[in-house]
């Protein structure tokens, strides 16, 4: 069984690992997000201004508008962002399979609606956007079934398993003795604490270490929660006394790993993302700062340059502003009047506002602004995947490892363990038979999913114009289409349900059995047509004076 000493130990080698990250980590949220990053466990409950590098604010906008962008696009709490199926089409076409997948998903939905499942996605994404690696926790909770708490850089540490996706967490932070004493019980606080609450020292800080890692010496015929497949342990960073050193505050486990660590882009085998918009535009921000405050030292020059004046003109400013002394006296006799030390030098304001901008454009295209600003602004729940397509296509394609990336790394593991917490706690209707043991597929259908699909009918939708428009021209070009397989193409794109297709064997035997029917409509049509020939035949007057007559005898004659 791991004791404290060991829990330190592997604490101490995941702390070096990240350790190279922490400078960069100051600096990204120096230029982008002031408030968001704890470089130390005492960063609790700081509010002195931590923003004095950002004069110009660009790249924070923009990161809020990347931020709620996502939340549009991908989890919008507004529209539906995930489908689940059996994974066999044949199977959900059966009425009570269909009828239990919609429960599940109305149910799932309700849960993230009803926590604060969306509130913590927001405050993820826009970690993910500046340090490239975002944590969230997703726990049981009693009144909303789950509780997300999403964590800040540089409070917590990862470990991967062998496939490089995330299975330890390490986190250190500091609540306070009353905190400590509520939370775990004052049996199990160590002799320090327990003297603190005593004397009445609530409120002072304790160092608390929470892990969670794959219990892999664990008891598997134990119901115990410590021995599931993943231990969860706190315990004091320092303890008060020897006999306590491996006492620890609470151990539990989960059923399945319960943080999800969505990185942006990752190098290799390591564990924290290295790009994302907030490192990419890095430069530009720290450029933007620089240029701002020499604009501002510029105009602090022609506002209120240092001046300079002839001696004689000492006495008259005694009582003047600017004051006497703030002012260089040269002795060129008497008369004279005050000038600027900088003589007719002029700062051009103009050019370095231009740069200004330049950068500020650079950054906003770092963030993907344009993109998700279509998304964050709209107030048009029904906004479509092909609108998000058609004017993005490009940045999309850029966008398409981050959204595949996202899906393994932050909704997949969000949809199972929400899913299992429900099925755990018997919320679920019973399941059909046809899906006893069966594992779900979950398809994501939100704006961005559906677009990122949509690009790559692009080629379809213009080939197919083109040989529609030299079909006129050329007929024979119609036949280098196979319109059957475009459409099949089509919706394999766009994600269609195939229930909605039909085969190529049923649109066959559709098509002639409307060849047939046409066939018939016409032979049925052209019987008509006989038959009222024959009728007005028959009804014709024949008299040897009428017209019909005439003209027949005129006919005869004429050969």
């Amino acid at each position: 069984m791991p004791t404290i000493k060991s829990y330190n130990k592997r604490l101490e080698a995941l702390r070096s690992e990240r350790s190279t990250f922490i400078p960069l980590y100051r600096e990204l949220s120096d230029y982008h997000l002031a408030h968001r990053g704890r470089f130390l466990t005492s960063d609790r409950n700081k509010g002195f201004k931590r923003n004095t590098k950002q004069i110009n604010n660009t790249s924070r906008l923009s990161n809020r508008t990347l931020a709620s962008g996502m939340m549009s696009g991908i989890t919008s709490p507004a529209r539906p962002w995930f489908r689940l199926s059996s994974g066999d089409s044949q199977l959900d076409d059966i009425t009570s399979v269909k009828i239990w997948l919609h429960e599940v998903q109305k149910t799932m939905y309700k849960v993230f609606s009803s926590s604060n499942t969306y509130n913590a996605l927001h405050q993820l994404y826009s970690e993910l956007g500046v340090f490239a690696t975002a944590a969230m926790g997703v726990y049981e909770d009693f009144e909303d079934v789950i509780w997300c708490k999403p964590y800040t850089v540089g409070s917590y540490m990862l470990g991967m398993d062998g496939q490089n996706i995330s299975d330890s967490f390490y986190r250190e932070y500091e609540i306070s003795v009353a905190q400590c004493v509520k939370q775990f019980g004052i049996e199990n606080v160590s002799a320090a604490v327990k003297d603190q609450w005593d004397k009445g020292n609530t409120e002072s800080w304790v160092k608390i270490v929470h892990l969670i890692e794959p219990n892999d010496d664990r008891d598997m015929n134990s119901p115990k929660a410590s021995e599931k497949p993943f231990r969860s342990v706190y315990y004091e960073a320092a303890k008060g006394s020897r006999d306590a050193a491996d006492k620890c505050l609470r151990e539990s486990g989960f059923d399945e790993f319960p943080v999800m660590t969505p990185r942006w882009d990752v190098t290799g085998e390591d564990v924290y993302a290295t790009d994302c918009p907030g490192m990419t535009c890095l430069g530009d921000a720290k450029a933007l700062q620089l240029a701002e405050r020499r604009k501002y030292q510029a105009l602090d020059k022609i506002a209120n340059p240092p001046l300079q004046g002839p001696v004689s003109l000492k006495d008259k400013m005694k009582n003047g502003r600017p004051s006497a002394d703030e002012i260089t006296w040269h002795a060129d006799g008497d008369g004279g009047q005050l000038s600027s030390i900088y003589g007719n030098y002029r700062p051009d304001i103009g050019a370095i506002n231009n740069e200004i901008m330049s950068v500020e454009t650079r950054i906003q295209h770092a963030f993907y602004e344009d993109l998700f600003l279509m998304l964050a602004s709209s107030d048009r729940r029904q906004i479509t995947a092909r609108e998000v397509a058609e004017k993005h296509e490009e940045k999309l394609l850029m966008l398409g490892p981050v959204l595949e990336r996202l899906h393994t790394e932050l909704l997949d593991p969000l949809i199972d363990r929400t899913f299992n917490i429900l099925q755990r706690n018997g919320v679920f209707p019973v399941p059909p038979p046809e899906l006893q043991n069966r594992e779900l597929d979950v398809e994501y259908v939100s704006v961005l999913a559906q677009a990122q699909r949509l690009v790559n009918t692009g080629a379809i939708d213009r080939i197919t114009e083109y040989v529609g428009a030299v079909t006129p021209i050329w007929p024979e070009a119609r036949h280098k289409i196979n319109i059957m397989q475009n459409i099949d193409n089509y919706a394999d794109a766009l994600g269609v349900d195939p229930n909605t297709i039909n085969s190529d064997s049923d649109a066959n035997a559709l098509a002639e059995a409307e060849k047939k029917a046409a066939q018939q409509q016409a032979m049925m049509e052209q019987g008509a047509q006989a038959v009222d020939m024959a009728k007005t035949a028959s009804e014709t007057n024949m008299d040897e004076n009428s017209a019909l007559v005439q003209a027949m005898n005129s006919v005869q004659g004429a050969q």
